[in-house]
């Protein structure tokens, strides 16, 4: 498939079915992330996968997204390995880990899978209830799995700005 196309057709499934996703396509989401570019090449990048029942049960404690997918994965990042721009040291792991969350995500797509990226939860609990350390930084939850049968992108998945809303050359007017 072309990325442009995939790109295009990618939406944010918020119905999955409760086939489990094979261990294989995990795997090739994995290394998506794994290969995604970061600053310096310092891979802060962490990610724990939740595939066990119970586990995947108490995400409901940290958010009221997650939709029943059968697989679900926290990507955060190591604050203590991140890079920090020398000139005012913004901390670029966020970005990192953003970009290693998308590279997942549209490899999901491109094996068939549905994904929905959640940035709406409660970090303080998902620290709590995963025990996750204080030195990662929690970025994105991704739930991913097969969409259902009525899954269908959102009456705004289509919608987009003008081009010249956003490029601008040369100077921004």
């Amino acid at each position: 498939m072309d990325f442009l196309e995939l790109a295009k057709n990618r939406y944010s499934c918020r119905s999955f079915s409760d086939k489990k996703v094979e261990r294989e396509k995990l795997d090739k989401i994995l290394e998506a992330g794994r290969v995604a570019p970061t600053a310096v090449n310092l891979q802060p990048q962490r990610v724990l996968v939740l595939d066990e029942e119970d586990r995947l049960k108490k995400l409901s404690e940290c958010t009221p997204y997650g939709w029943g997918a059968p697989l679900v994965l926290v990507i955060c990042y190591d604050k203590d390995v991140s890079w920090k721009r020398r000139y005012d040291l913004k901390d670029e792991g966020i970005v990192d880990a953003s970009i290693v969350t998308t590279h997942m995500m549209l490899e999901a797509y491109s094996l068939g899978l549905g994904t929905t990226w959640i940035g709406a939860f409660n970090p303080v609990k998902v620290r709590e209830v995963y025990n996750i350390p204080e030195n990662y930084e929690i970025v994105s939850i991704l739930p991913i799995g097969y969409p259902s049968d009525d899954a269908k992108p959102s009456a705004m998945h289509s919608k987009r700005n003008e081009m010249s809303s956003m490029v601008f050359f040369n100077e921004i007017k």
